[in-house]
């Protein structure tokens, strides 16, 4: 067998925005997921789901974050049955650059992908409108969004009656909390009938067993089971229960337009900010209306409107770094003529894994990696430069991958 040895190219791209309406599944993911046997190319792939109470903006905002987005935006509970779901390339200046540095043929984005979930109401964990169907779709995104209404509007109607952010976190969090407690009282009496057939098994079922009854407790102290301290063994063991408050969560405090430059000085938004820091979640403030005004206007005009309202970005941006953060999630690059890509790992990767999110032979035929940061790379102007001026570095396997390296792999196939 001959082993070749060569630098990494790209002949796939990947759609950087598309709409998939009424999605029924939405498989779980922030792993690296294997598509198919017959390609080995493997992907990191990123889930948020869009949650809060009917009528709080859940659906405008989706609808304005993804490009030509369908979902059904109406002033009454339950529009939306089905979860929409869209993939939205994430903002990066950075990309653009490399390209044309590189003078790229074309330039890829990152990608996350949105989940729009129908409203949840009180009683949701016992079927209340169809709860027990819309959290069965919070299971299978990766963090959720938790939209609250920050505005007042006396056209749209608030299924509670007033705006009270305080109590629509309280409902949707209990909720949560109810359909946890329901599925481990299920899971932990199906642990005590079953027996396990090999030492393994059991040693798993029974580091399941300590872990679900620590959550448990948690649960009825009325803390989520993110709070809880676990080991790597016990939180592994009780994964495939995709539990919905071990998902990380960002509070999102929809606004008028004319709050959105001092958004602090909202009296809901404090509410809302107080209360993200005692249950130890993220906060993005975000106009859901101004979002879908966005959509209407030509690229050119989006800043100037902007500026005008005293904000210098959309919340596109704000949402998706906060998402990024909560989850622990890095961007690096390649770059070459064919083209320029952006890439998203978790933290902590070496550059052997990061290599195998693009594909498993990468990772498997790690010889080494040549990196550099951004900002070196953009002050040298090339690879060939940032070798010359020894920005450009060779690592190894136990080399942990750096926010926005640009990274070349070498590999044996």
């Amino acid at each position: 067998m001959v082993l070749v040895s060569r630098v990494i190219a790209y002949n796939f791209l990947v759609p950087v925005v598309s709409l998939l309406p009424n999605r029924m599944k939405v498989k779980p993911s922030l792993v690296l997921r294997r598509f198919s046997s017959s390609s080995s190319k493997i992907s990191m792939s990123l889930r948020a789901g869009i949650v809060g109470l009917p009528n709080v903006g859940k659906s405008t905002l989706f609808n304005a974050v993804v490009e030509n987005g369908k979902a059904q935006a109406a002033n009454f509970p339950f529009c939306t049955i089905e979860p929409n779901v869209g993939i939205v390339a994430v903002p990066d200046p950075r990309l653009q650059l490399l390209s044309d540095l590189c003078k790229s043929q074309r330039a890829v984005s990152a990608s996350i992908e949105f989940v729009d979930i129908a409203g949840l109401v009180k009683g949701a964990s016992q079927g209340e409108g169809l709860g027990n169907k819309f959290l069965s779709h919070i299971r299978e995104v990766d963090s959720i969004l938790q939209v609250v209404r920050c505005f007042e509007d006396n056209d749209i109607v608030h299924v509670s009656g007033k705006v009270d952010p305080k109590s629509d976190i309280d409902v949707i969090n209990l909720e949560l909390v109810f359909s946890d407690l329901d599925q481990i009282e299920k899971r932990m009496e199906k642990l005590k009938k079953g027996k396990a057939k090999d030492s393994p098994t059991k040693h798993k079922e029974e580091a399941e067993k300590v872990a679900l009854e620590k959550i448990q407790q948690a649960l009825m102290d009325a803390k989520p089971a993110r709070s809880v301290a676990l080991t790597d063994f016990e939180r592994d063991a009780i994964k495939h229960l995709c539990l919905l408050t071990m998902k990380p969560v960002i509070y999102v405090a929809n606004v008028a337009e004319s709050d959105l430059a001092e958004a602090g000085s909202n009296p809901h938004v404090k509410e809302v900010m107080n209360l993200a820091s005692e249950l130890q979640s993220g906060l993005v403030t975000i106009s859901a209306q101004v979002e879908a005004e966005l959509t209407e206007l030509p690229s050119e005009e989006r800043v100037e409107y902007l500026k005008s309202l005293g904000v210098s970005e959309s919340g596109l941006g704000n949402l998706i770094r906060a998402t990024y953060c909560l989850l622990g999630l890095r961007t690096y690059f390649t770059s070459g003529e064919k083209e320029t890509k952006a890439w998203t790992i978790l933290s902590g990767m070496t550059a052997p894994q990061a290599a195998g999110v693009i594909h498993s032979d990468f990772e498997k035929g790690f010889i080494r990696a040549e990196a550099v940061s951004y900002d070196d790379f953009v002050a040298a102007g090339s690879f060939a430069a940032a070798r010359e001026k020894g920005v450009l570095r060779s690592e190894g396997k136990d080399y942990i991958v750096q926010e926005g390296d640009v990274m070349l792999f070498r590999f044996n196939v």
